[in-house]
């Protein structure tokens, strides 16, 4: 294997330093965001924050275990992880709680789980090995059909059923960008994505609570003290920060105006206290991250472990573009927590799980990749082109469609 292959050690420290920065930072605008309203409530200023703490422990536990384990082994685990968080969306609908209309939390004591942000995972991962086993093995995608349709269905069923549809859109999105990444033709990608665009408005049109959130996200001011109030509020943090912004600790919103300031509508709060500067410097981060991520999956010969790279990395960005354009009402309020940012248990730990694994492909990548080549006999150019397709003029193997290549030959017969 040529060394070109060998993902950037850049790369990797930009991914880990981007973490490391939005986790740190976040840790901060949790304390800063929750401090007052813990104080009237619990009597404890930093009762989110240590919380928030732990939260973290144990999502930096999940990135190292993820990062030193043989990423080839998500092939499987992926799906046993598939199978739990399908349990857990059903456990949800007869012991779990609602929150904000959607009934999505299971209480542990300490805290609350939401099996739907592993579920996440679960899908990606097994998408992963399906796409990466068809770029190994051509062949008509009607032969996979059933096995994609079984990974899914059953969690975009059970996640409607809570209701939580911003849930279910931050799945939906990255399966079809990960079916671009892969190669998928683009026909049935724009059946997937016309179905799509007829679903999403009658799905909105079928719940008057959804279509509410429609029409307010066109004109919030309608209902300012109802239905548009947490927009206008943020909207208001934003505009007050200006871009400087008031200083750290000085938010105003976070005095009982902005519901969820630490958690969902975060992003405000750091408009609000730091400025445009700071709400750029997340921008920036989640940039790197992206960049990060996908760069380690172009520069890895394996498909499987491309793809997941990809998806995983396509996963974290989708979700925090969703949290910061409905917190600037560019989108309707989805209920999506800004990644390694808001406070929450159960989506920092499948964060930082997907940063591990991401990690794990860039650190053993290169090694998997050419024990591949051994073992079945061919040479690295070989194992190359069946997993990747092409090479770009500098040596390196392309990413399809994301890093400019087009697919191989051998994919257009899906």
């Amino acid at each position: 294997m040529s060394a070109a292959a060998k993902p950037s050690p850049v790369a990797r420290y930009v991914l880990m330093g981007a973490t490391v920065l939005l986790v740190l930072g976040g840790l901060v605008m949790v304390y800063s965001a929750s401090s007052a309203a813990d104080f009237a409530r619990y009597g404890d200023s930093a009762y989110h924050l240590k919380k928030q703490f732990v939260f973290i422990a144990v999502g930096a536990l999940a990135l190292v275990l993820c990062l030193r384990s043989p990423y080839e082994k998500w092939r499987t685990w992926g799906w046993w992880v598939l199978a739990a968080s399908d349990i857990g969306l059903v456990a949800v609908l007869v012991i779990g709680y609602a929150s904000h209309g959607a009934k999505s939390w299971i209480d542990l004591g300490y805290s609350s789980i939401q099996p739907s942000e592993f579920a996440k995972l679960g899908v990606i991962v097994a998408l992963a090995a399906v796409f990466a086993d068809r770029q190994r093995h051509p062949r008509p995608i009607r032969e996979d059909l059933r096995t994609l349709a079984l990974i899914v269905v059953p969690v975009v069923v059970l996640i409607m059923m809570q209701p939580d549809m911003g849930t279910t859109m931050s799945i939906l999105i990255p399966v079809v960008l990960l079916a671009v990444v892969a190669g998928l033709e683009w026909r049935y990608l724009l059946m997937a994505a016309a179905g799509l665009g007829v679903a999403a408005p009658l799905m909105a049109l079928v719940k008057s609570y959804r279509w509410d959130r429609v029409t307010t996200f066109l004109d919030p001011w309608t209902d300012p003290l109802g239905r548009g109030y947490q927009t206008i509020q943020s909207l208001l943090a934003f505009g007050s920060g200006g871009v400087l912004g008031l200083g750290l600790g000085l938010s105003r919103q976070k005095f009982f105006y902005l519901p969820e300031a630490q958690s969902d509508f975060i992003f405000a709060i750091i408009g609000e206290e730091l400025g445009l500067i700071g709400t750029l410097s997340v921008v920036a981060a989640f940039a790197a991250i992206a960049w990060a991520g996908l760069r380690i999956a172009a520069s890895v010969k394996d498909p499987f472990g491309r793809l997941l790279a990809s998806g995983l990395t396509i996963t974290i960005v989708v979700q925090a573009i969703m949290n910061m354009a409905a917190t600037t009402n560019l989108m309707p309020v989805t209920g999506i927590p800004l990644p390694l940012v808001s406070y929450g248990g159960s989506s920092m730990l499948f964060t930082m799980a997907c940063v591990g694994l991401i990690l794990s492909v860039a650190r053993q990548g290169r090694g998997r990749a050419a024990a591949s080549g051994r073992s079945t006999g061919g040479s690295d150019e070989e194992s190359d082109s069946a997993g990747t397709g092409e090479r770009g003029r500098n040596g390196r193997p392309r990413l399809s469609v994301v890093d400019g290549g087009r697919a191989p030959a051998g994919r257009r017969a899906l």
